[in-house]
């Protein structure tokens, strides 16, 4: 990849794509200036669907395999990549990005939901592969090392959020189950040389092979574990009749986006387990519609809409049932109507921010049962409403700040999962099998019992504590290893950190907790104002990098995020994307998009400093720390977007950071020939300063034409996001 260029920014879906097409003109034509090529990737959920379906399309429609050829280069020091966050798709976001493709002439197959033929089953395999969490595992060849930048913590508390007020008689929980989860049933083991391992399941009938051959280097931990589907649905059987009585709301929080197998699957059993009296008279009817309850209530609904005995049955369930919580009580659409629309990591923060509240079928906020069903991490959100109820909400204007240090390279963990994670089909015994015939695992289970196994690589968890030892040692900051030595995976995990602090005489730096206590620990510890280090595995990365942002920033989309990559490239993560459909929503009907670029400026100073270092090119450490001063700028003057419409919105932000970055080099001595370039541009910019905001004013208000949701078509997307002519003709 000898043409490689210096920084690859990557096109993905809905409002941070939206925005893109506003910012990388401004990006492109001030990295110029150093030398700097930026050129995009296509790891958007449509673009995958078409690179993954070649021998469909003809020759003029087909595309490269962005993701894959972004695989390779990760993996290479020439990497310097910034990520925006693009759709994990659950299936009804698959089917309807499917949909629109083949409205544009695209000639791609149906999803497959229940494939039967030979080709039909080769079809649904290439479909499941662009499921949930296809991009991430793929480009993080690193660590993740995120963190509030300084200047949008200090602007957080200066200018504090809104919290919700917390009771002590407040009668939100958190339910998870006590048995039969993916918790309770871990098994693990470090791997003493290199393996590969047969996974099959093996009945009366005799065995079924459900991998051939996972191979594993030395040093491996290796997991293998299960939820049993009878103890789930007893579970979410007392939770609902509990819920009932308490007369609070019934939540379900999952991740059915990145846990693409396991996490469906329970969400259905959730679905079926509200409606069981529904699924009792009409389930055999339901099933020849097409009903899978894994796809939602909203499908369901669509699919019996001509069923006028089934309608009735349902609404007669409903109302013997808790009040649900709602994604959108004016639309009644509930959280179990689909899969995607409720992810815990943004979902269960939301409501903590809220003082617990959520929003019930009657448009009013009401207290919540959040119902986690393993509970793995479920002790972190349960800590943390418990913490709450006793000491009151956080004040965003005293809190410190959890940093997190999370293990993700090599697919570590459970977001590595999904090829290894099976629902049962028949009871009986599941066993990884090494090539020399021992038993690494085994599990007895029944049908409908989901298992699953993951990993984490020697190189990948001994680069994660390095990660952390650096972070300590440059912060000085309480550093907690979120590790439960109960827990089958994580002791092993503590077997490989403690000797490691040892090693590099740092034992005395860092404790190690089970994640309950550290979340207390680090709730007490930003409550006085003093900062902390979580270093946690992956999903609990993904969980703590959203709960403490929200509750310190409002927002985990303006986070620094930084994948140190172990072959010395680098990956810039711009923030968590779950609120984006809203955004786009607002857009096509408004023209206001209030997506906030901050997590995208954060992250182009970055890789401008990153690349400065890796090439030797100092006009680029200029730009990345002009991009900091215009970032402060940003927050300074409050030119961040504004949630309504006839106000500033991302166009307005972009105006303003293009200023602020123009006249930050403007104003910088130590190469006189940028300044002297950027001295006009700035010039320029203020003083157009009124025509520019009136011109993208002009535009709010009536309905914007993208041409589409998936993708949307690129001339009209730049008419949408570019409506100053006098702006456009500066940056050129």
């Amino acid at each position: 990849m000898a043409d490689t260029p210096d920084i690859i920014y990557t096109k993905v879906d809905e409002a941070p794509e939206l925005a893109s097409a506003s910012l990388l003109p401004i990006i492109r034509r001030f990295a110029a200036a150093a030398g700097v090529t930026v050129e995009t990737r296509d790891i958007s959920l449509s673009g995958r669907i078409l690179a993954a379906f070649p021998d469909h399309l003809t020759e003029a429609q087909r595309v490269s395999d962005d993701l894959a050829a972004l695989g390779e280069l990760v993996k290479t020091p020439r990497a310097n990549v910034i990520k925006l966050p693009n759709i994990s798709a659950s299936v009804p976001q698959l089917v309807a990005a499917i949909r629109e493709l083949q409205g544009q002439g695209y000639a791609i197959p149906d999803y497959p939901e229940a494939p039967e033929t030979g080709a039909e089953k080769e079809v649904r395999a290439r479909y499941d592969a662009i499921k949930g969490s296809a991009v991430n595992p793929v480009l993080r060849e690193g660590n993740s090392d995120r963190r509030a930048a300084a200047a949008v913590k200090s602007y957080a508390q200066k200018n504090p959020h809104r919290m919700g007020d917390w009771s002590p008689e407040s009668k939100t929980r958190v339910a998870t189950m006590s048995a039969g989860d993916f918790f309770s049933n871990e098994r693990s083991a470090t791997l003493d040389r290199d393996a590969t391992a047969r996974i099959v399941l093996e009945t009366a009938a005799g065995e079924t092979v459900l991998k051939e051959a996972v191979s594993y280097p030395a040093g491996t931990v290796v997991d293998a574990t299960f939820m049993s589907a009878a103890a789930l649905d007893a579970f979410l059987a007392r939770e609902i009749e509990k819920t009932k009585a308490e007369g609070v709301l019934f939540s379900l929080h999952l991740k059915a986006t990145m846990m693409k197998v396991s996490d469906p699957i329970i969400f259905g059993h959730a679905v079926r387990s509200f409606l069981a009296p529904v699924f009792e008279e009409f389930g055999a009817d339901m099933a020849a519609l097409g009903v899978n309850p894994n796809s939602g209530m909203g499908d369901l609904l669509a699919r019996v809409k001509d069923r006028k005995d089934i309608l009735d049955a349902i609404d007669a369930c409903l109302a013997k049932r808790p009040p649900l919580y709602m994604v959108d009580s004016d639309r009644g659409i509930t959280n179990l109507h689909v899969p995607s629309d409720v992810i815990i990591d943004a979902s269960m923060p939301a409501l903590i921010r809220a003082g617990g509240k959520g929003w019930g079928p009657d448009g009013k906020e009401h207290d919540c049962v959040c119902v986690i069903p393993d509970s793995s991490y479920a002790p972190v959100y349960d800590e943390t409403i418990r913490f709450f109820k006793e000491h009151g909400k956080l004040d965003p204007a005293t809190a410190g700040t959890v940093q997190n240090i999370g293990l993700m390279a090599q697919k570590a963990e459970e977001y590595g999962s999904h090829p290894t994670t099976f629902e049962i089909a028949e009871a009986g015994t599941v066993r990884m099998i090494l090539e020399d015939g021992t038993v690494l695992h085994e599990h007895s289970v029944e049908t409908g019992d989901i298992w699953r196994s993951a990993s984490a690589r020697k190189a990948a968890i001994e680069d994660w504590v390095k990660l952390a030892i650096e972070r300590q040692k440059a912060t000085g900051y309480r550093a907690i290893f979120w590790l439960d030595a109960a827990r089958a995976h994580d002791a092993e995990l503590i077997a490989y950190v403690t000797p490691i602090l040892e090693a590099a005489g740092v034992s005395d730096k860092f404790e190690i907790m089970a994640p309950r206590e550290a979340t207390r620990a680090s709730l007490e510890t930003i409550t006085k104002g003093e900062n902390t280090i979580a270093i946690t595995g992956n999903v609990l990365r993904d969980y703590l990098t959203d709960l403490f942002p929200i509750l310190e920033l409002a927002t985990s989309a303006k986070m620094l995020s930084i994948v140190k990559l172990m072959n010395g490239g680098g990956l810039f993560e711009t923030g968590a994307g779950g609120s984006a459909p809203k955004h786009v929503q607002q857009l096509l009907a408004e023209n206001h998009l209030r997506w906030d670029s901050l997590g995208e400026f954060c992250a182009l100073g970055e890789s401008l400093k990153f690349l400065a270092e890796t090439h030797d090119n100092a006009r680029a450490r200029l730009l990345g720390e002009a991009v900091e001063a215009a970032t402060q700028g940003i927050l300074d003057n409050d030119r961040s977007p504004s949630r309504k419409v006839g106000e500033p919105d991302n166009r307005d932000s972009h105006y303003w950071f293009a200023r602020y970055w123009a006249e930050a080099l403007a104003a910088q001595s130590d190469d006189a020939a940028l300044a002297e370039e950027f001295r006009p541009v700035a010039q320029a910019l203020a003083e157009n300063e009124a025509k520019i905001v009136s011109e993208l004013a002009g535009v709010q208000g009536s309905p914007a034409d993208i041409g589409g949701y998936y993708p949307p078509d690129p001339a009209k997307l730049a008419a949408v996001m570019r409506p100053s002519a006098t702006l456009n003709a500066i940056i050129g």
